[in-house]
């Protein structure tokens, strides 16, 4: 069985499936500004900004997983639903959100089969807290 490099919900991307070539993740923190005369402006912090993660991958649908994987990634993102992300060692980094999926496919066999699949995820970390959950259960 192939390791799971990082899992979405349920949704898992593995060597040997929905492989991601490069993730970029952004952490954002905010710090407010007053202006001071005489000397440089004073500076507080005031909490955390935004936090996202876009990941960028290929899937060969022929070698394994089959055609359907950006599917099934599209299929729990329309949930609406935060997701928990789990890394390939196993820590949990939270809930998130998926913003967008994009695809792209090249390298076609008949019926318009594509042999290789290119996708984009982007997610932002979901943090309204556990009583914003309980609405959904």
């Amino acid at each position: 069985m192939a390791e799971v490099m990082m899992q979405l919900g349920f949704f898992q991307f593995s060597i040997n499936s929905a492989t991601y070539q490069r993730l970029s993740r952004s952490t954002e923190y905010r710090w407010a500004r007053q202006a001071r005369i005489g000397t440089s402006d004073a500076l507080q912090f005031t909490g955390y900004g935004p936090e996202t993660i876009e990941i960028e991958g290929v899937i060969y649908p022929h070698f394994r997983g089959g055609l359907k994987q950006v599917d099934r990634m599209r299929t729990q993102a329309s949930s609406g639903l935060p997701l928990t992300l789990v890394s390939g060692i196993g820590k949990v980094l939270g809930l998130w959100v998926v913003e967008g999926i994009s695809e792209g496919q090249e390298v076609f066999a008949s019926q318009g089969v594509p042999h290789r699949q290119d996708f984009t995820m982007r997610m932002a970390r979901y943090d309204s807290g556990l009583r914003s959950l309980l609405r959904f259960f």
